[in-house]
């Protein structure tokens, strides 16, 4: 008989340990093993939640770490709450949010809704779409930056060409209101593949005999758009669009790539804000307190979004 490791493990636990576990329930011992993660992830998420609730209250420095830290109460969140610059840097990320949503989901869905009509050569099609999306946000933002360019850009020269417009007289990324709308091309171009891919498996997850019922009834083909495919793929659609909404509300490293934040002020979103009061500014306390602001933004947005997709579920 072979002695395996487990065996001897047996042999080695003593008597008294052995026999409080084979006591215990198989719901005990699946939390003896998932209690050691459970604790990483809370110390690793819920700690610097109840560190930076703290910091936020405090006038607390970064880089002074030896000076007195004052209890400054809510005047941190009174201040970023009354500061025009605050709202004016919600309102860029609101403009960057809801634009590459409505893109996103205009151009996803369109795009599932062709992907699921099965033709010839759908898999390359949808592998070749996807790509964008597979790419790192840094290889992402250089490679519009170069599509940007007045002088050697491709897309100044398309301009050029459709609307006769001198390719070199204008810059996308440069003044003049066009940065906006380059940052909302790109995150489009980048993460459209995402929403189509969740309205395909939405689309394919709806039964064949409820089309087949309807064409039956002689419903035609936009009738039954309406009537079948939308309202049972919009649960996945406003999957996408919660998934899609919180990532886009915290953006950061493919908007500092392409413009930084520029020209001026004009593509300056609540993220990199907060980035420059943290780490430039080195205004700890108030930082936190601007994070915070964000997290319940999101948070409370999100939790009112969720209420409603449980709705459309139920249906």
């Amino acid at each position: 008989m072979i002695d395996t490791p487990a065996d001897r493990l047996a042999r080695a636990t003593p008597e008294p340990v052995a026999k409080r576990i084979r006591g215990m329930s198989d719901r005990a011992i699946a939390w003896i093993f998932v209690a050691p993660t459970i604790f990483l992830l809370l110390s690793i998420n819920i700690f610097p939640l109840i560190w930076t609730i703290r910091l936020s209250f405090t006038n607390f420095a970064a880089n002074k770490p030896n000076a007195e830290v004052k209890w400054v109460g809510l005047r941190n969140y009174i201040r970023i709450l009354t500061d025009a610059d605050t709202w004016a840097n919600m309102q860029t990320t609101a403009h960057f949010l809801i634009w590459t949503i409505v893109f996103q989901v205009l151009i996803g869905f369109s795009l599932a809704w062709l992907i699921n009509r099965k033709f010839r050569g759908n898999d390359l099609v949808t592998t070749l779409i996807v790509i964008p999306m597979m790419l790192s946000p840094a290889v992402v933002g250089n490679f519009w930056t170069f599509l940007y360019q007045p002088q050697i850009g491709l897309v100044n020269y398309a301009v050029e060409f459709l609307t006769g417009i001198p390719a070199d007289s204008f810059s996308m990324l440069g003044p003049g209101g066009w940065a906006r709308w380059a940052i909302v091309i790109v995150d489009t171009w980048m993460w459209t593949p995402f929403v189509m891919l969740i309205c395909l498996a939405g689309l394919r997850s709806i039964p064949d005999y409820i089309y087949e019922a309807a064409e039956v009834d002689r419903a035609s083909k936009w009738r039954q758009f309406w009537t079948i495919t939308l309202p049972m793929a919009l649960p996945f659609l406003m999957l996408a669009v919660l998934f899609r909404g919180i990532e886009n509300f915290r953006m950061f490293d493919l908007v500092v790539l392409l413009t930084g934040g520029g020209p001026g002020d004009e593509t300056l979103l609540a993220s990199i804000d907060l980035k420059r009061e943290a780490f430039e500014k080195w205004r700890t306390g108030y930082s936190s307190a601007y994070a915070i602001v964000l997290f319940v933004t999101v948070f409370g947005l999100a939790s009112i979004y969720v209420k409603a997709l449980n709705k459309v579920k139920e249906r």
